[in-house]
């Protein structure tokens, strides 16, 4: 940055007005209260091993400056500069700096025509045209006072008293006039003003103590301390020295004169000064050392800032630091320690004065840019190890603030943030590629920056993280007592969202420079730190609760808030952003939801299941138990399906639309498992019908033809009641109790158009319900229940008709219809009990099941008119004109269900009495016709294999005029010699049972 100091310009002095000089005094003004401790930011150019302070390093550093600038660097020392007296000055404070000896250079007039090329280097601004030290406050323009010289300015930088600055001078003068010829780098300059100076140049023994001691400690730091070239441990002349300083920091030794004491202490000091560090030069190596070459350095550099406005450099800093650079011959310093030196006094004055002055750090982080340069052109290791602590230094400073960057920025000084991670950046750039040798050894390539950026977001996002964390439970704890307080995991989240967007709006801008993907990188931080606290608690929970789905609910919120900031942030990346979204594996809270609502779901149906097997065991059936004739456990399940499908509704989820098919399939199966528990154990309509009796033939004529119906009439009876003795012992069974169970079931159906309405209007005040829901939500309506209960109106309506007819009639049907003598059994005992039946089912069942009812009896009274005809055993016989007996009788009981036009419709009537209506003319077909009839349908049906033999045909139950077995019933039960010797003939049928 070689250039920066030729050419560079700094700005306007700053300085308003500067007091007056100090009055003599035996100690240097303190310097400025710094706005950092030294245990804040220490100087990493080295700490000095000996009891050097800052105020002995900085006189010490301006006799380093005023011995070179009396002469150019490569010019001997001249005695003809000086114009006055070698005595003492004895001006008074307010004396001009003009009357003290000056070289050429220090006599340099001063001029603010041009502004400081520095400055301009830099990027450092010019406040404005201020007045010069030395002005006093409130003389006129004409009348200001400013220094004319660069050494008068030094002077007033480094608030050095005229006293002491005049003293140096004189003793430069002495020096000077002894030494001519030789070049200042091989002069040992606090041994020559020990040699110089004696005790009457002091104001007072206790100054002149302290300037004394100062000197040897300096001798001490460069030569035994920190020597340019290592000391040898047998090395006599620095174990003398140690003696000497030792013995004269206890007791002052007389100086300014040629004795004994300074002879012995002068050929200690050039024996060890004297050595070669391997270069051809003749200069003296005590100042050239590091650490107290830099520290001195650093003490220089730091008069580039005005003493009155610290953030400010002054004006006159192209010529200031042209003559500070020739103290480089004396302090061993080249331009990269210079480069390095003025970035670490650039960023410590940033840093020791509030961070307020962005351009200081905006000239530190150019000033790192050469010192980059620097560090890949040399491996010196002296250089690496002051390069490595100086940056590591700066590193850490920034990095405690970048770590940690929400604590230490805010609305008031984020627009420091961008300069301090510049230079944090640069600085790990440095230390990472240059001076790191696994770096070099792996030379692998890595973006330095974005890591840096990468670890600072995460780094400061998890810290603040677990304050948001802390801040929360705090806000749960204080609200314990109020009604209905949030969760900590949902006040977590609401919060971590707001921190996500701040973060989005005011750092990831800033952050973008050195990592392209920050604000992903951010919420995936976030979403790790979230997820770490929301898993552990789905863990955990075991029903679905308010504050459950309220903290699912928040973390969903959350999760898709983060996600669209990561998607947003990557739309331009290479991969779209699938790389940061790798890092947020979902929360599952929708999931977590559903399988609580599941698990809601199953208890409720559960519980319902277990009500209804509990009511069903309980329930009598009692017609009388409501008007409209149905169960009062119906009337029950119903309402507590209603009660869950509320309470479902009613939770505080997003996801009723997709979770309703559950409820409604659990409902569905509750439902018809009642009504499969309703109907169970009401039999069917084969439970009542009889079995056929075997095939016999009417004996014809025969006197003991009465006795062997009465018998078997008995024995039919007897076969009979053990088909149905386990439907009388329970009255939960009977009619009445049947047609209630009809009434239930049929109430259940009807009901379900209800509840599918209920349904739709609970979507419709569903927030996150959409168009779509409403034909999906019923996509699973009830239908098991439906098919259940109209499977189980038609079993109860069979079993209620069928018991009617063939169990509770049976007396009148079976065992009393056409037994004997026709003419004397007809059907009337048979209609007038069936009319009370269905006088009774009319008041019982419902109007819209009542038809269905009826029309099941006649169906029923149709299958029981036939089987007595064709299947009614021995003790029935019919002649062809008992057909018209017969024929009448039907249409009686026809005309029952019919009711002169108030019951059944006539061509219902006529579809369910069809078969019968078919079978009658058989009745009335003569014998032989039957005969022949029967031989042809029967060869019809077997073929060829019957004409040698007639085969017995089946029994199908299916009655038809056209059908084998029917033909062969009619036979059977003709009462003729001629339909007795087919049969005999044919099958051998016998008489009786």
């Amino acid at each position: 940055m070689a250039h920066l100091f030729r050419d560079l310009s700094l700005g306007h002095s700053k300085r308003e007005s500067t007091p007056p000089p100090p009055p003599l005094q035996t100690k240097p003004p303190p310097m400025p209260t710094n706005k950092l401790t030294p245990t804040d930011l220490q100087s990493p150019l080295g700490q000095l091993a000996s009891q050097l302070t800052d105020s002995d390093l900085r006189l010490t550093a301006y006799d380093v400056f005023l011995a070179v600038c009396r002469t150019s660097a490569s010019k001997p020392l001249s005695t003809s500069a000086s114009s006055i007296s070698d005595s003492p000055s004895q001006n008074s404070p307010g004396q001009n700096h003009n009357h003290s000896p000056s070289s050429p250079a220090l006599q340099r007039s001063l001029t603010s025509a041009a502004a400081s090329k520095m400055k301009k280097a830099l990027g450092l601004k010019s406040p404005g045209s201020k007045k010069s030290p030395g002005s006093a406050p409130g003389s006129g323009q004409g009348k200001s006072k400013r220094p004319t010289t660069v050494g008068e300015l030094m002077r007033i930088q480094m608030r050095v008293p005229e006293s002491v600055d005049a003293r140096v001078r004189r003793a430069l003068l002495r020096i000077g006039g002894g030494l001519v010829g030789r070049r200042i780098e091989s002069v040992v300059l606090p041994l020559e003003l020990l040699q110089q100076l004696k005790q009457s140049d002091f104001s007072d023994q206790q100054e002149y103590d302290a300037w004394q001691k100062r000197n040897l400690r300096v001798l001490e730091a460069g030569l035994l301390l920190h020597p340019r070239v290592p000391l040898d441990k047998s090395n006599n002349a620095s174990q003398r020295l140690r003696q000497i300083i030792h013995a004269a920091l206890d007791r002052p030794i007389e100086t300014g004169k040629n004795n004994e004491s300074m002879q012995v202490l002068r050929s200690a000091v050039m024996s060890l000064a004297s050595r070669s560090d391997g270069s051809l030069s003749d200069s003296c190596h005590w100042a050239d050392c590091i650490p107290l070459n830099l520290r001195l350095y650093e003490m220089l550099l730091e008069t580039c800032f005005d003493i009155n406005d610290e953030t400010s450099i002054v004006e006159e800093v192209d010529e200031l630091m042209e003559q500070i650079k020739k103290t480089w011959v004396i302090l061993g310093i080249n331009q990269m320690l210079h480069n390095l030196c003025f970035a670490w006094v650039l960023f410590h004055r940033f840093v020791s004065t509030g961070q307020v002055e962005m351009d200081l750090l905006y000239a530190a982080d150019g000033q790192l840019a050469e010192v980059a340069k620097d560090a890949k052109t040399t491996r010196d290791p002296e250089y690496s190890k002051i390069l490595s602590s100086t940056l590591s230094s700066i590193l850490g400073w920034a990095e405690k603030r970048l770590l940690a960057y929400h604590d230490t920025f805010d609305s008031g000084n984020v627009y420091t943030m961008q300069g301090i991670v510049s230079l944090g950046v640069s600085a790990a750039k440095v230390l990472v590629e240059d001076v790191s040798t696994e770096y070099r050894r792996k030379r692998k390539e890595v973006d330095v920056g974005r890591n840096r950026i990468d670890t600072y977001i995460r780094s400061s996002l998890r810290t603040a993280f677990a304050q948001r964390m802390e801040k929360a439970d705090s806000s749960r704890r204080a609200s314990k007592n109020q009604p209905n307080p949030l969760p900590v995991l949902a006040i977590l989240a609401k919060d971590v969202g707001e921190l996500a967007v701040h973060e989005k709006q005011v750092f990831s801008p800033i952050l973008k420079g050195w990592h392209p993907l920050a604000a992903g990188v951010a919420v995936a931080t976030l979403h790790s730190c979230y997820a770490n606290e929301i898993k552990q608690f789905i863990s955990g929970i075991t029903e679905l609760t308010p504050d459950a789905v309220q903290v699912l609910r928040a973390a969903d919120k959350l999760e898709k808030d983060l996600v669209q900031i990561a998607v947003e942030d990557a739309v331009d990346s290479d991969d779209g952003g699938k790389a940061i979204i790798r890092e947020m594996p979902p929360y599952e809270a929708e999931t977590a939801i559903a399988n609580l609502v599941k698990g809601w779901i199953k208890t409720r149906l559960d519980r319902l299941k277990e009500w209804v097997d509990r009511n069903l065991q309980q329930e009598v059936w009692n017609p009388q138990a409501n008007q409209e004739g149905y169960a009062l456990s119906a009337v029950e399940t119903l309402r507590i399906i209603d009660e869950t499908l509320d309470a479902f509704f009613q939770l505080p989820i997003p996801a009723h639309p997709a979770l309703l098919p559950d409820v409604i399939v659990g409902l569905d199966k509750c439902l018809q498992y009642y009504v499969i528990k309703a109907k169970s154990g009401c039999a069917s309509r084969n439970t009542y019908i009889p079995t056929m009796p075997a095939l016999t033939r009417c004996e014809i004529g025969s006197k003991f033809q009465g006795v062997w119906k009465k018998k078997e009439k008995s024995q039919n009876t007897q076969k009979r009641n053990s088909q149905v003795a386990t439907m009388n012992g329970d009255k939960s069974f009977g009619i009445p109790q049947l047609c209630v169970r009809i009434n239930t079931l049929h109430h259940i159906r009807s009901e379900m158009d209800v509840l599918e309405k209920r349904i739709v209007t609970h979507l419709r005040n569903c927030e996150s319900a959409h168009l779509e829901d409403f034909s999906n939500g019923l996509s699973k309506r009830f239908e098991l229940t439906l098919a259940a209960c109209v499977e189980g109106v038609q079993q109860l309506s069979e079993a209620v008709a069928y018991r009617i007819v063939f169990h509770d009639l049976s007396h009148v049907l079976w065992d009393g219809l056409y037994v004997g003598e026709p003419s004397s059994s007809r059907i009337d005992p048979l209609l007038q009990e069936l009319e009370q039946n269905l006088l009774v089912i009319s008041e019982t069942v419902h109007d819209r099941v009542r038809t269905r009812i009826i029309t099941d009896i006649m169906k029923a009274s149709c299958d029981g008119f036939l089987l007595v005809l064709l299947a009614g055993g021995p003790s029935r016989a019919f002649s062809r004109q008992d057909s018209q007996i017969i024929e009448d009788d039907f249409k009686a009981l026809k005309d029952l269900f019919w009711a002169n036009g108030d019951g059944l419709p006539a061509d219902l009537i006529d579809k369910f009495s069809a078969t019968v209506r078919d079978v009658l003319p058989l009745f009335r077909t003569d014998t032989e016709s039957l005969i022949e009839r029967f031989k042809r349908v029967t060869l019809e049906a077997y073929g060829s294999s019957a004409r040698s033999r007639l085969p017995l045909p089946p029994t199908s139950g299916q009655w038809n005029p056209t059908e084998p077995n029917t033909l062969l019933r009619v036979l059977c039960y003709r009462n003729d010699e001629a339909a007795s010797r087919f049969l005999k003939k044919t099958y051998n049928l016998p008489k009786k049972l």
